[in-house]
């Protein structure tokens, strides 16, 4: 979407986001993050963070211009692609969600669990590196990806730049598989698992909701 701005008698076109799939997961988590408690501050840094228009001008920006650019930025997240991708690219790097996530191992869970224990708003990129990883071997739709051995810091860096719609799809495929798990885990670590499913419902509802008032 592009924005005309005019400032001093000249006029310069920015740009907007044209759809949610445009929202990288950092500018996501910056706009999730946007807790000042004032909401035109709120309205400043989200504009900021999802067009080019520099910060400075947008606090120039006339209460009316503020109000129709807010409303197309709600009106784009409503309108976000909910259908999971299970493979994606980044930086020419094929990406993929475990293919058979009722085989996960300990280790994957036990990181999982305590990502979503500390905070999804801060782990997300980590959350994502444990969910997703390079591909290493592919025939058609079928894949399998890379083992998980714990050392996920440069995988979450690069899960950054993973789109925010995608990000969404995967923690509601993820809450609702894990609802089917619970069917089959032992019973030792059924009463765990539905604490983590519970708290990762209320997160994603949370965050859904941020930004789109």
């Amino acid at each position: 979407m592009k924005v005309k701005i005019k400032k001093e008698g000249k006029q310069k076109t920015y740009n907007l986001i044209d759809s949610w799939s445009d929202v990288t997961l950092e500018k996501w988590l910056k706009v999730i993050d946007i807790e000042t408690g004032s909401k035109t501050k709120e309205a400043e840094e989200t504009i900021a963070a999802l067009s080019d228009i520099p910060k400075k001008l947008v606090k120039e920006l006339s209460l009316r211009d503020v109000a129709i650019i807010m409303e197309k930025v709600s009106e784009l997240q409503s309108e976000q692609d909910t259908v999971l991708k299970k493979v994606f690219e980044i930086d020419g790097i094929e990406y993929a969600m475990h293919p058979d996530l009722s085989a996960i191992t300990l280790g994957e869970y036990a990181d999982i669990e305590s990502f979503i224990k500390e905070g999804i708003e801060k782990n997300m990129p980590e959350l994502m590196a444990v969910l997703f990883r390079p591909i290493k071997e592919r025939n058609g739709s079928a894949y399998v990806i890379d083992a998980y051995d714990g050392e996920i810091t440069i995988r979450a860096e690069a899960m950054k730049k993973m789109s925010a719609e995608q990000v969404q799809a995967a923690l509601f495929f993820f809450f609702n598989l894990g609802k089917e798990l619970l069917k089959t885990l032992p019973s030792y670590l059924m009463e765990r698992s539905q604490e983590i499913m519970k708290q990762l419902q209320t997160e994603i509802l949370q965050n859904d909701g941020d930004g789109s008032e």
